[in-house]
Parts: C-alpha cells; structure tokens; sequence
C-alpha cells in the first residue's frame, strides 16, 4: 500500500497549476524544437568504466550506464538526483542533497560499492558512510558512469555489487555562471563556476554553498565545497591536476539510533595524472576526511568521536596492440590510515598487480579477460579474476555475459569501532564474492533500446551489524553465505528534444542467517524499484521529470514524484525545483525520515561565455 499526504499536503501539490504556462505545457507535449544552447543528445557515448580503455557504450560488455551532468545542472539539485535515474542503484539518504548517503547497487551493502572520482578511489576507510562525501559542486561534474556488478578486477577492494564514477573535468569554453535559490526548509543555496580555456590549458573552478534550517528539529545542515580541475596539453601527453574541499556540518538527530546526534565531516583530495601518448599513465591520488561526531548535540561532554583518515594511491599502466587484441598491463600501490579517539591508530598498505587483453574481430565478437592480484598481508591475498564477451546477431541485437570475482576488506569502523549502541570486531574476515550475469540489448532504431538482463551474486562472509534483541548492542559480524538474484529492464525512447526511460529492477535475496539475531544494514534492499522519467524542452523550457516506486524488504511500498524545470537558453536563466511533489511519508534508513513535498527557486546568470 503506497502512503501518500494529508490533505494539507495535497492542497500545496494542487498549487501547482500556479506554475508557468511553458513548463506545463513541456510536461504534457514531448514534442518540440531542441534550444540552440541546450547540448544535443550525445549518439556516440564513450564510457571508460567497466573498459580497459574507453569504448563507445554499445561496444560495452558489462551493464554500463552514462549519465550526461553538465549542460543540464539546472535539472539537478544534488548528485544524488543524477543516481536516483537507475533503479538498480539505492541510495540510502539521511538527509536530502548528499548531506550523508549510502550508496547500495544490486542490492549490495553500502559499503560494497566503489566510488571513484576521474578514475581515482574516493572510499572511506574509516566508514562506507562517508563514501559520497565528494568535494565536487555539482557544476563541476562532466558525467556519472555506472558499472552494475563485480568491478574488482579492474579497480580492487570494494567493487562487490558495482563502480559509481564521477568525471569532473574541465570545459571545453570559456565562461562565467553565478546561480543562487531559496526554498523551504530553510534552503539558500550559492554556486559559482569559471572555465577559461586558453590554447593548450584548460582550468575550472567551482564552488558551492548549500544551506538548510532543516525540516525537522535536528535536521539543518550546511554544504560547503570548492573544485579546481586542470588540464594541459603537450607534446608528452595530457597533464591533470585536480584539487577539491567540502566541509559539511548536519544535525543527526536518529542517523545511528535513537540519539539527538550532531556530526561535522571534512574532505581534501588532490590527484595528478600523466598520460605518455597513447599507450601510457601514470597517476597519484591523495585523500583526507575527518569526521567529528557528538552522540547528544545538547550533551556533548557525554560521547565524542574525532576520526581522521588518510588514503593514497599511485599506478602505472600500459597498453599495446597485438594485431587484433588489446594488451593491458600495470602496478598499483596503496595505503591508508586512521587517526581516531575511539577506533585507535592503524594503518595499511597494499600493492596490485593485473593483465588483461580485449579482441574484438569481424564486427560481431568481443571478448575481455584479465586477473588481478592484490597483496595486503603476503602474496596473492586475493585474486580477482573476471571474463566477459558480448556477439551481435544483428546491427542493432546484441546479447552478453560475464563472470567475476570481487572483494572488500573490512573498514576501520568494522573493526575497531565501539559506542553505547555499536561495537566492531577486530577478527573480521575479508568479504568476497562471484557475479554472474547475462543479458540482451535491442535497438530497433536510433531512437530506440530496449535491454534486459539477469544477474546472480554469490557472496561469503558478508560484513553486516547484528543483535539478539532490541535491548542488545549491534556487533559487527561475518554471515557465512548470502546470495542475490535480480532482473534489470529497461526501454529508452527519444523523439526529437524529448527522451522517456522506463527501468526496473527486481531482487531476491537469500541468505544462510544467524537464527535468533536481526540485521541492522544487509535486509534493507529493495525488492521492486521502478523508474519512470522524462527529460526534454520546448517553448524555450527546458524540464525533467521523474517518478520512482520502490518496495523494501519487508517494508510498505512508496513513491516519490519530483519536477525541475528551467529556461533554456539566455543569459538569465530562472529554474524551479519541486521534490516529493505527493509528500510521501518515507525512510531510505529505517529510522530516518525524509522530507515531505519540497520546492526550491532560483536564477543561473552566465557573466561571460
């Protein structure tokens, strides 16, 4: 049964006949001449996630996504609401806009999913709550790809149920944008973006300013983050070098139970990278994140958690064309550690090594196969290998499959961590897991792809907190064997300006439980997830918008309708943003409510282009 809003609510949705002429008319007629200022729909898509080298999307053998950001940032608020446009990614908010969100794909924990920022790992290794904590605006970001399934082959630890990757590079123009909005909540948000691009040196700067009193007691929140991306271009190859910093201090009234919580998170990262050509990269990253969390915001001299983390990572990688196949080859180094009043202080380094070679021949055929090796204690601590082959029956029928090993090793909160209601285990074993999946795509026009896919995960020693009882702590536990069954579907149609997806996603898990105790994080997937949106312009509006129903284990079904609209084109470029337009009643974490129907406005100026 879906829960919807009281009628106090419905008479605010029923005020939306109040909203202008030209974006009603754009969400009723899909049909419209496109806006010279609005980029086109893009019919070569290159992905690099889930490839060894970047391929265009149809060549993809993996379940692969991309979703273009930049040129349609007015039609997003957050990253978030870029996620949210594939049902087989769940994202478990405790507060709206990225403020603290897991991510879960196919079903798998929040912490058994790679986050990476062009190309480099963003994960935690104090928490997988704080894997979203980017330092990019959202006007820094270029596009969101998706890799659905095992990816630690290619990428290491943590790429169980998939990869999320932001590209957050430079444009190819010079400009100036300034774009501010109010809302309710108590929302004020301020943005600023400067690209130059003068011959061989490309340079972006962002920053951002979101702020919120909050729609409950406990609740505000304020959003800080600044981004520089820089690319040079010379006879050697490409230089890029890109610095980030968001600040975010949120009420957490309920985050981790039934505390009037405060918490203050902290994100630096630098990385540079060096092409050779062609053929050759080289690569370092660096991260830190503090996370300062008071248990009782009006006490805080009764529990107090300072965590300061620190990650690297360094690579060296090759490729050589061998007549009809790809070889690919390299080194891979890192290390973290933590620095913390609860957890204590460690550290840990580990190096990697893979081969792997792509064949593609006639036009028909592509086969990929590679094995990683990845040494954290000794050697071959684990191995990681992975295949998958695709064929085409026809120009526009192609089927694929493939096979992989992934695994995570236990973060610093898994093992040390302890509170009134939490305690870690520092005997945990590593998690792993093998991916089977098969599936078919179908464009019977340019216009048109129909695809569908099944998936199975086999996963052991899953990483879950479990307790006997209410009265009892939650302890950080190894499940023996938990294994996922799912469906993906999908049809996109585009017709001129508009284009309409319609994705679902169906799981069922099964799992040998530890009788007598309950799951605090691995029985929260959902079930059904359902994705219905339309994003297009006509009448010099540009708008998006989206419904998604999704159904948890064991949980009542709901529903959430979101609108965003905006001028497309001018230099003034006013936008509107409507969430939660029912005010469904929700939780993404059991125990943390979500906002009811939400509304934000505001202008983009573009100073100079």
């Amino acid at each position: 049964m879906l829960k919807f809003a009281s009628p106090a609510t419905k008479s605010r949705v029923r005020r939306l006949n109040r909203l202008p002429l030209a974006l009603a008319v754009c969400l009723a007629v899909p049909v419209a001449a496109q806006s010279r200022d609005t980029p086109p729909i893009r019919k070569d898509t290159v992905v690099v996630t889930g490839t060894w080298e970047p391929l265009p999307l149809e060549e993809a053998d993996r379940a692969v996504t991309v979703t273009p950001i930049r040129g349609q940032d007015l039609l997003f608020n957050s990253f978030v609401d870029v996620l949210k446009l594939d049902p087989s990614i769940d994202v478990r908010q405790r507060a709206p806009n990225g403020v603290q969100a897991d991510l879960s794909v196919r079903g798998a924990t929040f912490a058994q999913a790679l986050v990476l920022l062009n190309g480099r790992r963003v994960n935690d290794p104090q928490s997988g709550h704080h894997n979203l904590d980017l330092p990019v605006p959202l006007e820094g970001l270029e596009t969101m790809e998706t890799l659905r399934g095992s990816g630690s082959t290619l990428y290491g630890s943590d790429a169980l149920g998939g990869v999320v990757q932001f590209r957050a590079v430079p444009p190819e123009s010079t400009e100036i944008k300034l774009r501010g909005a109010l809302g309710n909540f108590g929302v004020n948000q301020e943005r600023v973006s400067a690209a130059l691009v003068r011959g061989r040196l490309m340079e972006h700067l962002t920053a951002s300013r979101d702020f919120s009193t909050g729609f409950a007691p406990g609740r505000d929140y304020r959003n800080l983050s600044a981004w520089s991306a820089t690319q040079w271009k010379s006879k050697t190859g490409v230089t890029a070098v890109d610095l980030g910093y968001a600040d975010k201090p949120f009420g957490a009234d309920q985050f981790y139970g039934n505390y009037n919580s405060w918490e203050r998170t902290k994100t630096w990262f630098a990385g540079a990278r060096q092409t050779f050509g062609q053929a050759a990269e080289a690569a370092f990253s660096y991260r830190r994140h503090s996370d300062l969390f008071i248990l009782y915001r009006d006490r805080p001299q009764v529990f107090r958690n300072d965590h300061i983390g620190e990650s690297w990572q360094a690579s060296l990688r090759r490729q050589d064309r061998v007549k009809a196949a790809s070889i690919y080859y390299g080194l891979e180094g890192y290390g973290d550690d933590v620095d913390s009043t609860n957890l204590g202080r460690h550290s840990r380094q580990r190096a990697a090594g893979y081969l792997a070679t792509d064949f593609r021949t006639l036009g028909r055929f592509s086969l990929s196969a590679g094995l990683r090796t990845e040494s954290y204690r000794g050697i071959f601590d684990q191995v990681s290998p992975s295949i998958s082959g695709g064929y085409w029956f026809s120009r526009g029928l192609k089927a694929r499959a493939s096979v992989s090993r992934a695994f995570r090793l236990p973060t610093y909160t898994d093992l040390f961590y302890h509170d009134p209601g939490n305690v870690g285990n520092p005997n945990l074993r590593a998690e792993t897991a093998w991916n089977y999946e098969g599936g078919v795509e179908w464009r019977p026009s340019p216009r048109s792809r129909i695809e569908a896919a099944l998936f199975r995960r086999e996963d052991r020693d899953v990483i879950d907190y479990v307790r006997a009882g209410p009265a009892d702590v939650w302890r950080a536990t190894n499940f023996q064997h938990l294994s996922f069954t799912g469906f993906e579907g999908g049809v996109s149609l585009r017709w001129k300006a508009s284009v309409i997806d319609m994705r679902y996603t169906g799981l069922r898990g099964i799992s040998q439980a530890i009788q007598g105790f309950q799951s605090k994080y691995v029985f929260n997937y959902p079930i059904h997830s359902g994705i219905v949106s339309w994003q297009g312009n006509c009448r010099g509006v540009a708008a998006r918008t989206r419904l998604g129903v999704i159904e948890r284990k064991g949980r009542d079904p709901y529903a959430v309708w979101d609108i965003y609209g905006a001028r497309a084109a001018g230099k003034l470029r006013p936008f509107l943003q409507l969430t939660n337009l029912t005010g469904a009643s929700y939780q993404e974490v059991i125990g943390v409510a979500m906002p009811g129907f939400g509304i934000v406005g505001g202008v983009e100026w573009t100073v100079f282009r």
